[in-house]
C-alpha cells in the first residue's frame, strides 16, 4: 500500500492549480481515492509532485511526508494534536 502524499495543508494555488503542501492538483487528488487506482500510478505521481515543488514548500513537504510514512500521522496533524 502506498500513502497518500497528503500532509494535511489542503490549500490549491490558483495560479498553478497545484496543492500548496502536497503538490497535487484536484484530479490527482481523486484519483488517488479511486480503488481501481495503481500503486504503480502513486508511485509515479509521487516522483511528479516532487518535481513540481521547489525550496521550503519542497523541503516541507519531505520531511512531513517522511514522518507521516515512519508514524502514520503528518506533522501539523501531530502539531494540532499537541494543542
Amino acid at each position: 500500500m502506498i500513502i497518500s502524499p497528503c500532509i494535511s495543508i489542503c490549500k490549491t494555488d490558483p495560479k498553478t492549480g497545484y496543492c500548496y503542501g502536497c503538490g497535487r492538483t484536484i484530479e490527482e487528488r481523486k484519483t488517488w481515492k479511486l480503488i481501481e487506482t495503481t500503486d504503480e500510478w502513486k508511485k509515479e505521481n509521487i516522483i511528479e509532485i516532487k518535481k513540481r515543488l521547489t525550496g521550503w514548500q519542497l523541503d516541507s513537504f519531505q520531511e512531513s511526508y517522511t514522518y507521516k510514512l515512519k508514524n502514520g500521522i503528518s506533522l501539523y496533524k501531530k502539531k494540532l494534536k499537541n494543542e
